[in-house]
């Protein structure tokens, strides 16, 4: 293979740089094949070696990565496609606009992969890379969608061994050691077989840590109720009352499916992303009948408005008629969506007026009778190290409304992420979501329950207790800075010892 990469020029250069990121794409959810990563990615470096100069090699990571962004988040046209008749012109270019931006972040580790000799390569590419993933993070609102350590997220037992280093050094730690496995092909047999070890030793590190026993349930029964509300008409004044009776007898279905299993146990109920129509906060006649329908305190999505008349996108403890026990406003807004961002250079206005207004960030609810909650509103739960408060929560609740996307890739790499953090902080995660798919986790990411795409339903879920706060939950993206750092020491390291030696 390296005889033939080597020897491609220009266009066809950068055609193969695409074809592989494409195809390393599959690796992430919901397929999962992740032995493609062990030809993209040594591939990705023997075009990288054989560039003449770094531009070539910048040239070559950003080819990859529109190839492996525009496979990754072709599902983001389905929300462009629901408003069609606004946003027609979108449909071609903005997958592939966005996939650019991202693509540049892949750029810089492959041009710093190439001003060092071939022996560190392949460490300052992993370096790099999981440098810029954190960089993602932040940098022009942040999108970290998809990261590479997310490979693993895999249904069943095999996903739950797997994702286990995620509590030691959170998905982007994961990220670091899958790319370093998979180049190892570039690197000869020996290499290999040191990647199959670190392989062995990975799930067997993560069985270890499924060993124990699950963590002992709280006597409280979360019910997750998915309304299965198309887009489409989700907003139609003459669907409003018909939406809300529906998340109320489906509220009250679940509740009594939920104290028969557990009849002293405190029910609640978790309404997905803005799943009521009305404006909760201000109508207390709408509380009553939440609260009639489950006798207990029930966590609502829905709009507010200040006394500027600024939308929030919130979520509301309701607990009877009286006021609103408790509101979280999403903070890590969707830019586009719910916001213009400044640095958008073309006058072209998606939002109107001045968007959403933005909530003040993590948030732990401390509510009489409810184990202490961290919220999470739709994609607040892609930002690792991000979603819980200095005051640590028992759980996480994440709500929200995929049915923007269609059934595609988008709603199940949501839910892997969603899961990716309860690895991380050790903390049970429930996720509601208006149309798939709503799920419940325990602290080590395994699987207690959920509801498929298009599915109109309820699902009670005893709540399990919190672990102990795992080294990420108290160190943050330190450790896999610390390690991305490390990868490009060790770069820079072997290729002065090989220079010099």
């Amino acid at each position: 293979m390296r005889r033939h990469l080597a020897a491609l020029t220009g266009w066809r250069a950068a055609l193969a740089a695409g074809l592989f990121g494409l195809l390393s794409a599959a690796a992430l959810p919901p397929v999962h094949l992740i032995p493609v990563l062990a030809i993209c990615f040594p591939a990705l470096l023997i075009l990288i070696d054989t560039r003449p100069t770094w531009r070539g090699a910048a040239a070559t990571g950003f080819w990859f990565g529109l190839g492996h962004h525009i496979a990754g988040l072709y599902w983001i046209t389905e929300a462009i496609l629901i408003e069609a008749g606004r946003f027609w012109w979108l449909v071609p270019i903005g997958v592939p606009m966005l996939a650019a931006v991202l693509a540049l972040f892949i750029v810089v580790p492959c041009a710093l992969a190439r001003l060092v000799p071939p022996s560190g390569r392949g460490w300052m590419l992993a370096g790099g890379w999981v440098a810029l993933d954190m960089a993602r993070q932040f940098v022009l609102s942040g999108f970290p969608w998809n990261p590479l350590g997310s490979v693993w997220a895999m249904p069943g037992w095999a996903g739950d061994v797997m994702l286990q280093p995620a509590a030691w050094m959170g998905v982007h730690g994961m990220t670091l050691i899958t790319l370093l496995i998979a180049l190892t092909p570039a690197f000869g047999r020996r290499a290999m077989a040191l990647g199959a070890a670190g392989l062995l030793l990975w799930a067997g590190l993560g069985a270890a840590r499924l060993a124990p026993n699950p963590a002992a349930s709280r006597a409280v029964q979360v019910v997750l109720v998915q309304g299965n509300i198309a887009q489409e008409g989700k907003w139609e004044r003459e669907r409003a009352l018909r939406h809300f009776e529906q998340f109320l007898d489906l509220t009250r279905q679940g509740a009594a499916a939920a104290h028969t299993a557990n009849p002293t146990a405190l029910v609640v109920p978790v309404w997905p992303e803005t799943a009521s129509p009305f404006l909760v906060d201000r109508d207390p006649d709408a509380r009553a009948m939440i609260a009639k329908a489950t006798d207990g305190i029930a966590l609502v999505g829905a709009l507010r408005f200040d006394a500027q008349r600024r939308p929030f996108n919130s979520l509301m403890a309701i607990d009877g008629p009286g006021p609103v026990a408790a509101v979280y406003d999403k903070w890590h807004l969707v830019p586009f969506g719910e916001y213009q961002p400044d640095w958008f250079p073309l006058p072209i206005a998606f939002v109107s007026g001045d968007g959403f207004g933005r909530g003040t960030g993590p948030l732990t609810w401390r509510i009489p009778g409810l184990p202490a909650v961290g919220l999470l509103i739709c994609y607040e739960a892609i930002f690792p190290a991000e979603v819980v408060a200095a005051d640590r929560p028992e759980w996480l609740v994440n709500v929200t409304n995929d049915a923007w996307f269609g059934n595609s890739a988008g709603p199940r790499q949501h839910l892997a992420a969603a899961r990716m953090r309860a690895v991380e902080e050790g903390l049970p995660m429930m996720r509601a979501a208006n149309t798939g798919i709503s799920a419940g986790f325990d602290g080590y990411g395994r699987e207690l329950g959920r509801l498929g795409m298009n599915t109109t339903g309820t699902l009670a879920i005893a709540l399990p207790g919190a672990l102990a706060a795992t080294p990420f939950a108290r160190f943050g993206l330190l450790i896999p800075g610390l390690l991305a750092g490390v990868a490009v020491s060790c770069g820079l390291f072997i290729s002065r010892q090989r220079r010099f030696g």
